[in-house]
């Protein structure tokens, strides 16, 4: 092959992958002006889950279960618009169980380990298991001792085996007015040194199921916890 071949040919295999990195470059900072714009204060993210003070009444519907719910619970603007939705996430605080206000936006935005902020979640579903089911079926191949530990605030403790997935977590049962309650826990940790527990799915009314998060240094008023979230679900939903 002659020299101007070699370079010739030198120069089609540079231009080969040049072609497809600078398409990935140039998509690479596309993605991230986007994710910037969406990220800014006011705006796509934050602007859809800014709280409000507004008590107005929306009228939601989960599965044809329906809800009447003060703007000030809701998280998502988009659901303020009401109608029917697959999921509705609420915020209120301990120990009252109130909306957002103006005086209590520090709390609402906070995240300190003993914030009194509880997170709620309603959302359809058909396949929801009951606290009992949940405990057999997901959790107690994983768990090291079946039986479990008696823990305080009237609660039996679970651990779970290393490599499980679950094994940075404690699993915690107890009994309410309204059945076995199963409340999954953070450990603390360096990285992590504001844990939440999640009180996992039970029925609100067929195929709609809540959840509700607060923060592990609340555990020990876990019936207060429930007895407030439960109260508060019976006056916004509408039969």
């Amino acid at each position: 092959m002659s020299q101007s071949g070699k370079e010739q040919a030198e120069i089609h295999q540079h231009s080969g992958w040049l072609i497809p990195l600078g398409l990935v470059v140039v998509t690479l900072v596309l993605c991230g002006l986007v994710l910037l714009y969406d990220l800014r204060p006011g705006t796509g993210l934050f602007r859809n889950n800014s709280p409000t003070a507004d008590i107005s009444s929306v009228s939601l519907s989960v599965r044809g279960v329906r809800f009447e719910v003060p703007a000030n619970y809701l998280e998502s603007r988009s659901v303020r618009r009401g109608g029917d939705v697959d999921v509705i996430t609420l915020s209120a605080l301990l120990p009252d169980m109130r909306g957002f206000s103006a005086a209590d936006a520090a709390l609402f935005v906070g995240n300190a380990a003993d914030s009194t902020l509880v997170h709620l979640l309603v959302r359809g579903d058909t396949n929801g298991l009951s606290a009992a089911d949940r405990l057999s079926r997901i959790y107690m191949p994983y768990i090291s001792n079946p039986a479990g530990t008696q823990d305080s605030f009237d609660l039996t403790r679970y651990s779970f085996r290393s490599g499980t997935g679950y094994d940075l977590s404690d699993l915690f049962a107890g009994t309410t007015d309204s059945g076995l309650l199963l409340m999954l826990c953070e450990r603390p940790a360096q990285d992590l040194p504001s844990p939440n527990c999640l009180a996992i799915d039970h029925p609100v009314a067929p195929g709609v199921n809540l959840s509700y998060r607060f923060k592990r240094a609340q555990l020990s008023h876990w019936r207060e916890i429930a007895t407030g979230v439960n109260c508060l679900m019976k006056k916004l939903t509408r039969h």
